[in-house]
């Protein structure tokens, strides 16, 4: 995938519509709650007779904090009594032993993500706790080639804490930074130093992570292109192996706690575009490589070499380096992806504990991906992790012809190449310098649920 060129505004403004992330296909909209425990347990049992049997791969939500960031839509429950997350970690015990009673014990768990809310909410106590339940149940990868991860708050930890997750097994670490600026922090309710990140970024490097991300937002509140400017140059001063920019979606009549954010001091739509612009000039000058979506890495880091030798992969958590696993979702309103199907667990904590409490997994709904889908996907994910859509390569793996089957996708397509964003080369789609921005929207024209569901996504871009 080529880097982007001079970045173009007026492309950007045009293509600055609502569409998907793409973390998966079908999107989540799609999910249906006639998918039931049973079909998951059936699919879960499926799994362990394919021919080529998939490694298997966790994502545990932790849905507390101790503070509200008034950004954040993510699914979360405010609280400083400490003990619930005792009380949380007992359902996520059995949750665990329901799960592993599914998949065979020969397969390796190779991947692990703690995401939350808040996963640094538990103490070390906790944190070790959970790991030894989740090794005495599944085969855990212990060689140092796996790949687990947690989001860190950095305000929750300290130095010796990162040491202390790395000797638990962890391996990557994702900082949540969203600017330095103090005046930012302060209007979003999240304050934290610039000198309490760089130590923490520093114990990572001591502790030896193989990879250390960090993780902005643009488009906050009070946000200028001077601010921000000063917020990049500081991060590339620490030299994260991974950098993350997130567009700010602001939704306070969707979002309860963005209503706290006055609305005097949200910037003007034209300045996210010049945020991003700029994000994306300083971070390629100082060396990083622009991944897709908002990633971007060195190149000696894992992501950027999948990305080069063509083993990028995407999942539920965004870009990944490891072969496609079947993903079990752990915790309250975690997703998962076992074989050809997803699953969701029940949003609200009650009724995750109610579930347990009767011995019964808490999927509350998910979705069988039929033929079409499956061949929709690998369209999509091919595009979006290796730039390019080999038409040969899909009739292949199908028995269609590309160019009959998505005829109405191709159509949809003649404006984005009119832009210069794709082209036709040698029986193939690849994306050009320009279009790596707008990859979503490329995506979209593959999308057979788009015209049902359009309007429920964030912007693009």
């Amino acid at each position: 995938m080529a880097q982007p060129t001079t970045f173009n505004r007026a492309l950007v403004k045009k293509y600055d519509r609502s569409g998907p992330r793409y973390t998966s296909y079908p999107t989540a909209p799609q999910f249906h709650q006639d998918f039931t425990a049973e079909h998951y347990r059936q699919v879960a049992l499926a799994s362990n007779r394919q021919e080529a049997v998939k490694p298997l791969s966790i994502y545990i939500h932790i849905p507390f904090c101790k503070s509200l960031c008034y950004y954040c839509a993510c699914n979360k429950i405010v609280t400083p009594k400490t003990e619930r997350a005792a009380e949380y970690l007992d359902y996520l015990k059995r949750e665990i032993n329901l799960q592993a009673e599914l998949f065979d014990r020969t397969r390796k768990l190779t991947q692990l993500h703690l995401g939350g809310g808040t996963p640094t909410y538990l103490d070390q106590k906790q944190l070790t706790e959970l790991m030894e339940s989740l090794r005495q149940a599944f085969n855990m990868d212990e060689s140092d080639n796996h790949e687990f991860s947690l989001e860190v708050d950095p305000r929750t930890v300290t130095p010796s804490q990162i040491h202390d997750l790395r000797a638990l097994g962890f391996n990557r670490l994702s900082f949540g930074v969203q600017d330095f600026d103090d005046k930012v922090q302060a209007v979003v309710n999240r304050v934290q130093s610039e000198e309490q990140i760089r130590t923490l970024v520093l114990a990572a490097r001591e502790a030896r992570f193989k990879s250390v991300s960090v993780d902005l937002i643009y488009g906050l509140p009070l946000q200028t292109e001077a601010s921000f400017a000063v917020t990049l140059d500081k991060l590339i001063g620490m030299r994260p192996d991974r950098i993350a920019a997130y567009s700010y979606a602001h939704l306070p009549h969707m979002v309860r706690a963005q209503r706290l954010i006055r609305p005097e001091d949200m910037p003007p739509p034209e300045r996210k575009l010049e945020l991003l612009e700029l994000t994306i000039n300083r971070l390629t000058e100082a060396g990083y490589i622009y991944i897709g979506m908002d990633h971007f890495s060195l190149p000696e880091d894992e992501l950027a070499l999948a990305r080069e030798n063509g083993t990028l992969h995407r999942n539920f958590q965004g870009y990944s380096t490891h072969a496609d696993c079947d993903l079990i979702g752990l915790g309250v309103s975690s997703i998962g992806k076992v074989d050809e199907s997803y699953s969701q667990n029940l949003k609200e904590l009650a009724d995750y504990y109610a579930s347990l409490d009767i011995g019964r997994l808490p999927i509350h709904r998910g979705y069988l991906l039929t033929t079409d889908d499956r061949l929709r996907r690998d369209v999509i994910i091919s595009l979006m992790c290796h730039g390019r859509i080999d038409f040969r390569e899909i009739e292949d793996r199908y028995g269609i012809s590309f160019q009959d089957y998505f005829a109405d996708s191709l159509g949809k397509l003649d404006e984005t190449i009119n832009d210069g964003l794709l082209e036709y080369r040698d029986n193939s789609l690849i994306l050009r310098p320009q279009g790596q921005l707008m990859m979503r929207n490329i995506a979209m024209a593959f999308d057979a649920y788009l015209d049902e569901q359009h309007g429920r996504f964030s912007r693009t871009v």
